[in-house]
């Protein structure tokens, strides 16, 4: 799909553009194992974002359920941004384990931890409409994703 996506933006613009991937709750730990797998590489993407991080993992003894921070982080060379919300309360994913998630992003060019308050909270806790799908703040921080994604590295 990366070489695809890559493939058609260059036939249509004439120009590499960058791809990113973005996964949110169960879609975080995809996302990270196929940063991991494919490298930083023309094969990979050029950067990921990883919303209400599995942090913790509830079913025990599915290896293909690892916690993202159970993960191998540190083979991972491309920039990382990591969003969470303040007042998420999904048992999976406890903000306080945030700052240990970062720590494991040793050969990352660009990582940054944001996290984001507002919004409104129905329902059960770890679906889109409590905080852990930024319920009512989308906009808001799809366009801090996109601000970040596009800021020049240091």
């Amino acid at each position: 799909m990366i070489a695809w996506l890559r493939a058609q933006a260059s036939h249509a613009t004439q120009y590499a553009v960058p791809v990113w991937l973005i996964g949110t709750s169960r879609g975080t730990q995809s996302v990270a194992a196929i940063a991991i797998a494919l490298g930083s590489g023309d094969g990979g993407p050029d950067g990921i974002v990883l919303t209400s991080t599995i942090l913790r993992e509830g079913r025990a003894g599915h290896a293909a359920d690892k916690a993202v921070p159970d993960l191998d982080l540190a083979a991972i060379k491309i920039p990382v941004l990591v969003v969470h919300h303040q007042d998420d309360a999904c048992p999976l994913c406890p903000v306080a384990d945030t700052a240990a998630l970062m720590t494991k992003f040793t050969q990352s060019p660009r990582t940054k931890l944001m996290v984001v308050s507002g919004g409104n909270t129905q329902g059960d806790a770890c679906e889109a409409f409590a905080y852990h799908g930024y319920n009512g703040i989308e906009s808001e921080v799809v366009h801090a994703i996109t601000a970040w994604m596009l800021a020049p590295s240091p």
